[in-house]
């Protein structure tokens, strides 16, 4: 496919520079073999994440420009209030510093030890504050899901009928509340219909359910919807995401991916009773609930973020950026997450690396080689991220699936770096073979993939 053209012009840049091999190994030695440790000077091209990484506009730094700084009641948090309401529908909100924060005041709300929250698949800082708090997280994302192959235009709809299912065997009263994540980060950033949320929606609500949705690339989602599902592609992504939350109690959302800010989260709810008491761990824990651990400047660079993440123009780009190293990467002869989602390209490391068991993280092996082989930072999503012992048989549970994903800053690199990317693998592809798997030289029992240390094997 054709690189799409930018809808946007460049008025400033930040330097990189790609280091030595020697000095790479050196670095990634010092770091311990996780590249969450890796200083960012020593980075090329950084697809570690989407989050906070991508270029404000024109627009949102005017916007800086006037934030009230003022403790309570400042103006910022007025026009952030109306961004809110206009595209979610919801009156009752608090701003955070990121989603974990508000992932974090959510579960310390509403969840107790025992507690199981089902979700299509939660990602890594959703899972972990609410095992944090002694509840389940449980996915139940479709079967397609699983398969890496498969070309199911909404691979992150949750199954209704395992919902259904699950709700019945767990009953209703041990569900505090129960998720959706759009796009399904954990399942290759794959989008979730509509037709699916208003059965997720339905199903919750037939039990007595309060139904939240994870919202950090809700944007993304929307466009997905518009361009696949019958009878959305005459709608503005901005009705379609007003018509998604209209199903919801409530909403999660870190700001950083499709607001297209530095910093900031969303929580809101329709539930008073809630909300009072989201407000109060919230004082406790961020802030004042007009500000919320942000500076006024944050507010307002998120009120217009959260518009521009709407654009369709820039929609289209995006995802067809992210289509473009897909297919690129595919040429190389490693497989992908098909099809590509809204964010980022998750390699398949686990077909790459048969010959890496789950227990020898074949997705870290992966990370580790293309930060050595070309600078490039990606993630692990896998057995280091995900997998975790049984509460009941102290079993060690692994994910179906090992990736890595490399993750696209929004606004931020062009197709030089895109093919660059791609390059890289292809040298890469030719030798995995050789590639070998890793063990933990230390590892926290929560969110181990962010400070765990390794040694190659």
């Amino acid at each position: 496919m054709n690189y799409p053209p930018e809808p946007f012009r460049i008025k400033m840049v930040e330097p990189i520079r790609l280091i030595s091999p020697e000095e790479r190994r050196k670095a990634i030695q010092a770091a311990g073999y996780n590249v969450f440790s890796l200083r960012a000077e020593d980075i090329f091209i950084d697809l570690l994440t989407d989050s906070g990484t991508g270029a404000m506009s024109d627009r949102q730094w005017s916007a800086m420009m006037q934030g009230d700084e003022s403790y309570a009641g400042a103006r910022s948090y007025f026009r952030l209030a109306e961004a809110v309401e206009k595209i979610f529908g919801f009156k009752q909100f608090v701003p955070t510093h990121q989603g974990r924060a508000a992932e974090n005041i959510l579960s310390a709300a509403l969840v107790k030890p025992g507690q199981y929250v089902p979700s299509n698949m939660h990602f890594d800082t959703t899972d972990a504050n609410i095992r944090a708090r002694g509840g389940r997280p449980i996915n139940l994302v479709i079967d397609e899901a699983g398969d890496p192959s498969s070309q199911h235009p909404f691979k992150g709809n949750m199954d209704i009928a395992k919902l259904k299912a699950f709700i019945g065997k767990v009953g209703a009263e041990n569900i505090p509340f129960g998720m959706v994540t759009v796009t399904n980060n954990a399942g290759g950033g794959q989008p979730v219909s509509m037709a699916n949320l208003k059965a997720i929606a339905e199903t919750y609500h037939a039990s007595g359910i309060p139904f939240y949705i994870d919202a950090a690339r809700y944007a993304e989602n929307c466009y997905f919807i518009k361009l696949r599902e019958k009878g959305y592609a005459d709608k503005s992504t901005l009705e379609i995401a007003r018509e998604m939350f209209a199903l919801a109690d409530g909403f999660c959302m870190s700001a950083k991916k499709d607001a297209i800010v530095n910093i900031g989260g969303l929580l809101a709810t329709k539930d008073e009773k809630v909300f009072q008491n989201i407000k109060n761990e919230l004082i406790l824990r961020e802030g004042f609930p007009t500000y919320g651990g942000l500076a006024g400047r944050d507010l307002d660079a998120m009120a217009v973020g959260l518009f521009e993440g709407l654009d369709e123009a820039y929609l289209a780009y995006r995802l067809n950026q992210t289509a473009y190293l897909g297919e690129r990467i595919r040429a190389t002869g490693i497989a992908i997450v098909e099809p590509p989602g809204g964010h980022a390209i998750y390699l398949d490391a686990g077909a790459l690396l048969p010959h890496i068991p789950h227990g020898e993280f074949p997705g870290q092996a992966l990370a580790v080689e293309l930060y050595l082989e070309g600078g490039i930072r990606g993630c692990e999503i896998g057995s280091i991220m995900f997998a975790h012992p049984d509460p009941e048989t102290g079993e060690m549970v692994y994910p179906q699936l090992e990736l890595v994903r490399l993750a696209i800053p929004r606004r931020t690199y062009t197709q030089s770096h895109m093919d660059y990317v791609a390059e890289t693998l292809g040298k890469i592809a030719k030798r995995a073979a050789s590639l070998r798997g890793c063990k933990f030289t230390y590892a926290p029992e929560l969110l181990r993939h962010f400070t765990a240390r390794f040694e190659p094997l």
